[in-house]
């Protein structure tokens, strides 16, 4: 008899990718609206190769569109307001960011949700320090319980939390933030938007940097553009205020806000880039 050549391997599933597939269902009848622009980040590129060129360390891009994130959501706050119930919204004072850090669980290194407290009150390198530190922990100590428990009593127990969440937005903020960020341009090069699945009532999604001409000063120059997606739950943000605030996020980014907060003793910053890697 002819043995049937197998062209497949079967290899498997992680349960915590298993668990991430059950929270990003629970999300997707939010009506949320995408903006897709182009930002100019030239100067803060330049800022962190000459910074890098110069003390040996590599600042987290990620770092600085986090803090230009927040100062905007700070200065205009209702862009991260939270449904309580059917008649009522919750504004919070801190703008916690999460975003998606991929940390060691069990020899492998899935994009697990990290949330950097109070972003506006701190600065660029504060939060640079905060990413790098979260992306060298491994974190299956803490999963390790979690391990164990089956995915269908997870799944229950995840759907109690969403409903809650939907009443009781502390939670929200205490388990995912205020406001998300990810980035996946990190993945290839050149431009390109991403489109989110719906999380907080603010999202950023950090796209591809592609070099194209731009008028600076009056005079064409290649600059350096970032894809950046910004996406509102529509049943809280209206388009106005949602263009005011685009403005104003890329206002600060352009500008390259917090840029000099990142300023610090070369030795210091060797010391420091000579043990991590950038991953973001």
């Amino acid at each position: 008899m002819k043995q049937q050549r197998v062209d497949y391997q079967v290899v498997p599933y992680p349960k915590i990718k298993r668990w991430m597939a059950v929270t990003y269902r629970s999300a997707q009848h939010k009506p949320m609206i995408h903006g897709l622009i182009e930002v100019d980040v030239t100067r803060a590129r330049t800022f962190l190769r000459e910074h890098k060129a110069h003390t040996g360390e590599s600042l987290s891009f990620t770092a600085f569109i986090m803090a230009c994130l927040a100062q905007a959501v700070d200065e205009n706050k209702s862009v991260q307001a939270f449904r309580k119930g059917s008649k009522r919204l919750i504004v919070f004072e801190d703008v916690d960011v999460g975003t998606p850090i991929e940390r060691g669980v069990a020899g492998i290194w899935p994009a697990i949700p990290y949330t950097v407290r109070a972003a506006n009150r701190k600065t660029f390198r504060e939060i640079h320090q905060e990413i790098r530190a979260a992306q060298a922990q491994d974190v299956t100590t803490a999963f390790k319980a979690f391990l164990f428990l089956p995915t269908l009593l997870f799944r229950i127990g995840w759907w109690v939390m969403w409903w809650m969440s939907g009443r009781y937005p502390q939670l929200m903020k205490k388990y995912w933030g205020t406001v998300g960020l990810t980035a996946v341009g990190m993945f290839g090069k050149g431009a390109g938007w991403g489109i989110p699945l719906p999380g907080q009532t603010l999202m950023i999604t950090l796209g591809g940097i592609g070099e194209k001409p731009g008028v600076v000063d009056g005079q064409i120059a290649l600059r350096d553009y970032l894809s950046l997606t910004i996406s509102f739950d529509h049943d809280i943000i209206d388009g106005a205020p949602a263009a005011r605030f685009t403005g104003r996020l890329k206002e600060l980014i352009e500008s390259g806000y917090g840029l000099d907060d990142a300023t610090v003793e070369p030795e210091l910053a060797v010391a420091s880039g000579s043990v991590q890697a950038e991953r973001k």
